[in-house]
């Protein structure tokens, strides 16, 4: 039978963004394998869904950090599941499951194995640290030189990596969103379901979604609440990470525990949305946010960072407020201004609504059925 590999660093970001991919591949006779670190997790039980799935799994045992020696037993893994299996084409994601397909995969191309990368936010970007450009520019423009199809998902990147080496560069629209599914109401007492997350009937609640890391930025909403009058003002925080103990000491330090709750890894997220009334985004690098069209499909208005990626999705001034990631003062009149203003509130989620529609996953899966018949053959 036909194959495909799927690499991803994290055991769960297949089975998070990438199914309709999956089911796709299997339709036209492959059989999907998937090598990732399936010991890693960022996305909750999505591992889950893979069960049943018929994706043959390796477990491949990545580092996210490129400067981890383990790596380099990952990469041997990586060349001996190649050698052993007769793949037609490698589907690479994340910065280290890309790096290690392509170089892995580099000396089977001449052997007929194509390669797609897809960059979900290359980590040199307009304002990146100057670190980043010296580390993952020059190596992304080599390994460039081993990729068939380079993938990109907001305007920034595929300008840039249209000035390298890949055969060619397709831009798509992140991996998308099921817009009939998240427009779905899944909440029937709205108020009953505030009252739970410990939100009041006349509070303005504030919601992030995303990774508690240093990159997700949580804490600069922590400054801004910080230096402002938090009357009805409740902000909720949903995700797991490393820096969890951390922004918890933050959280209690500054005085915010009457304001401000981790609700941790949520499945009802989509639920959550419904009872907010502002999307928070602080992030200092995006791709381009599923979180974020999540929020938009559910008609939030968003207080985002003037970001690669954010700029894709929100329209300053139409469908939120785009604000300095570094500036908790910006976050701070931003929260004031849409506070005091709900038909403001309104007039931007429901622009949201309209402008997402070009993100519905019915228009990633026409595009990346483009790409694999024209890789395949």
């Amino acid at each position: 039978m036909k194959k495909v590999l799927l690499v991803t660093h994290v055991g769960d970001f297949i089975p998070q963004f990438e199914m309709r991919n999956v089911r796709y591949l299997q339709s036209i006779g492959y059989e999907v394998h998937y090598a990732a670190d399936f010991k890693q997790s960022s996305y909750g039980n999505s591992a889950e869904k893979l069960k049943g799935s018929g994706v043959v799994c390796h477990q491949v045992p990545f580092e996210r950090s490129p400067f981890k020696v383990k790596n380099i037993h990952a990469y041997r893994v990586l060349k001996e599941l190649l050698a052993s299996e007769h793949f037609e084409l490698i589907h690479c994601h994340t910065p280290m499951g890309g790096a290690m397909a392509r170089l892995a995969g580099r000396t089977y191309r001449k052997r007929g194995l194509k390669i797609i990368y897809t960059a979900h936010g290359f980590h040199f970007f307009k304002g990146a640290p100057l670190i980043n450009w010296m580390i993952y520019y020059p190596v992304e423009r080599l390994l460039s030189r081993w990729t068939d199809v380079q993938i990109t998902i907001n305007r920034e990147d595929y300008q840039r990596a249209r000035k390298f080496h890949a055969n060619k560069v397709v831009r798509i629209p992140g991996v998308g969103i099921d817009l009939s599914s998240a427009r779905e109401r899944k909440l029937l007492d709205k108020e009953a379901f505030r009252r739970s997350l410990g939100v009041g009937p006349d509070d303005f609640c504030l919601l992030s979604v995303g990774e508690l890391d240093a990159n997700k930025n949580h804490v600069v909403v922590l400054e801004a609440l910080q230096k402002m009058d938090r009357s009805n003002i409740r902000y909720l925080i949903c995700g797991k990470g490393c820096l969890q103990d951390r922004l918890a000491r933050e959280i209690s330090d500054k005085g915010l525990s009457d304001c401000v709750s981790l609700l941790g890894y949520r499945d009802d997220v989509e639920q959550i949305y419904e009872a907010a009334d502002l999307f928070v985004f602080p992030s200092h690098r995006e791709g381009l946010s599923v979180a974020l069209m999540e929020s938009m499909a559910k008609g939030l208005p968003a207080l985002a960072s003037r970001i690669r990626g954010n700029v894709d999705l929100i329209e300053e001034g139409r469908g939120g407020i785009l604000v300095s990631s570094r500036e908790p003062d910006e976050f701070a009149d931003g929260i004031r201004r849409l506070k005091r203003d709900p038909e403001l509130c309104r007039k931007m989620g429901a622009y949201n609504q309209r402008a997402v529609v070009r993100y519905d996953t019915c228009e990633v899966e026409k595009v990346m059925s483009r790409v694999y018949h024209e890789v395949l053959g």
